[in-house]
């Protein structure tokens, strides 16, 4: 698909994965990914396959995680392993300010400044990892190793 049939915030994640070395691909899906089970049933994987971008606040900054869709976030035991004093999950606003994207459609890349990232260190279970491109209806395949050179996230054990 060209980039002019993607809509404008996945055409960009589409040309950051071209900037930053990628091959990687974005797909309009025929269903929704809004939420890691319904990319899933969508996609016909796993749902811990699915890397699900969330954003929190950690510390009054914008931080992005990047879970398997299987687990669940510990804020408290996640702040800790990161050195803040407290990560809270954020707004509606703060995320489209943060990633230019709206929830159900956050990608790793594709923001108007770079966000911190953590990526889930679970995802490396599976070869191939589904992440939102910037829509609800997007999505690009990807694996652990990629995602954390194509965001300059750190692994980390999030659940």
């Amino acid at each position: 698909m060209e980039n002019t049939q993607l809509a404008p915030a996945a055409a960009r994640v589409q040309q950051e994965l071209a900037e930053r070395g990628s091959a990687a691909q974005v797909i309009v899906t025929d269903g929704s990914a809004r939420t890691a089970v319904e990319a899933a049933q969508t996609l016909g994987c796993e749902v811990g396959a699915i890397g699900n971008s969330l954003v929190f606040m950690a510390d009054g900054a914008a931080l992005l995680v990047i879970t398997s869709g299987a687990h669940r976030v510990d804020t408290a035991a996640l702040a800790g392993r990161l050195g803040k004093q407290k990560i809270k999950r954020a707004s509606p606003e703060e995320v489209r300010q943060a990633t230019g994207q709206v929830i159900g459609g956050v990608a790793p890349v594709g923001h108007p400044a770079p966000v911190e990232t953590v990526v889930d260190r679970d995802l490396g279970a599976y070869s191939d990892v589904w992440v939102a491109a910037g829509t609800p209806y997007t999505v690009f395949r990807t694996d652990l190793a990629e995602l954390v050179r194509i965001t300059g996230g750190t692994v980390e054990q999030v659940d």
